[in-house]
């Protein structure tokens, strides 16, 4: 009985390994400004910038399901350039020869400049927002909110 009862967990081990060897997920490629500015003198793709902060629910939301949809990564993977902008990320950012920095607002609040050139949508910003550049870096689209992975697709195929 002892025997059997090896052989059956060794077969139910063995038989799990060849299904999590298939279930190869393609990942998002997320490229930085620099990055993006090198590629385009190549290789012209639009630029998906997507705003985000670390507290924002929706942005929470749109990274583990919009970005997780194999069909979204796979549309964003071959027809653009995707970057993602932290608006209180502190870093400088050089994009276009210009150079972006973060503006303190308060003891610990702040907002990069580059988030509020590409999120200020009527002199407001919300988060998330998406933001489509043409491949002359200029602004096609501005979407600002949650984006389930439908409303992206259709987006995307605009």
């Amino acid at each position: 009985m002892r025997i059997f009862f090896k052989i059956f967990v060794i077969f139910i081990f063995l038989s799990c390994l060849p299904m999590s060897a298939q279930e190869h997920k393609e990942k998002i490629k997320v490229y930085s400004f620099q990055e993006v500015e090198n590629l385009h003198k190549n290789k012209p793709k639009p630029i998906l910038i997507y705003i985000y902060t670390d507290w924002c629910k929706f942005c929470f939301g749109m990274n583990k399901n919009t970005f997780k949809n194999k069909d979204v990564i796979k549309k964003l993977n071959s027809e653009f350039y995707f970057i993602k902008l932290n608006a209180e990320a502190k870093e400088d950012i050089t994009f276009l020869n210009k150079t972006f920095v973060f503006k303190p607002t308060g003891t610990n609040t702040g907002l990069h400049e580059l988030a509020n050139e590409l999120a200020n949508i009527n002199n407001r910003i919300s988060y998330p927002t998406t933001t489509i550049l043409n491949s002359s870096f200029e602004i096609e689209l501005q979407k600002e909110g949650y984006l389930n992975s439908k409303k992206m697709i259709s987006l995307l195929k605009r």
